[in-house]
């Protein structure tokens, strides 16, 4: 959704074109601009791992049609507590087989846009 600011709201996740043109004339005199490719990177803000079956596990599935992808999670203190795939199972909020508390985790992700190699890092929660 576009407001009148020109500011995007609730864009779901994956590719998307955008069209720019001057909406306050009736014909654009100068045209419009196309902007492809832009993504949205959508990820899980809460992961609940209580085997309800919702929530169990914590991933990027949006970007599951790259193979070479990676997510690297961590704690607070910058330890690694796991290595996942967007194209594999996910975390399920364990370290070594240990359950870990509720808390703020970050990732780190690596893909790749347009044949270069991109990251993007942020944070969820883990909520026992």
């Amino acid at each position: 959704i576009l407001d009148n600011d020109g500011v995007f709201t609730n864009v779901p996740g994956g590719l998307h074109t955008v069209y720019v043109y001057d909406r306050k004339t009736e014909n654009p005199s100068c045209g419009y601009i196309v902007i492809e490719d832009i993504r949205i990177i959508d990820y899980p803000k809460v992961v609940t791992p209580n085997s309800d079956g919702e929530n169990d596990t914590w991933n990027i599935f949006a970007l599951s049609n790259q193979p070479n992808a990676q997510i690297n999670i961590y704690d607070r203190y910058g330890k690694i507590l796991a290595n996942i795939r967007p194209s594999g199972y996910g975390w399920d909020g364990t370290y070594n087989g240990s359950p870990l508390p509720s808390n703020d985790y970050w990732f780190v992700l690596t893909y790749e846009e347009n044949g270069q190699a991109k990251q993007f890092r942020s944070h969820f929660t883990l909520k026992r």
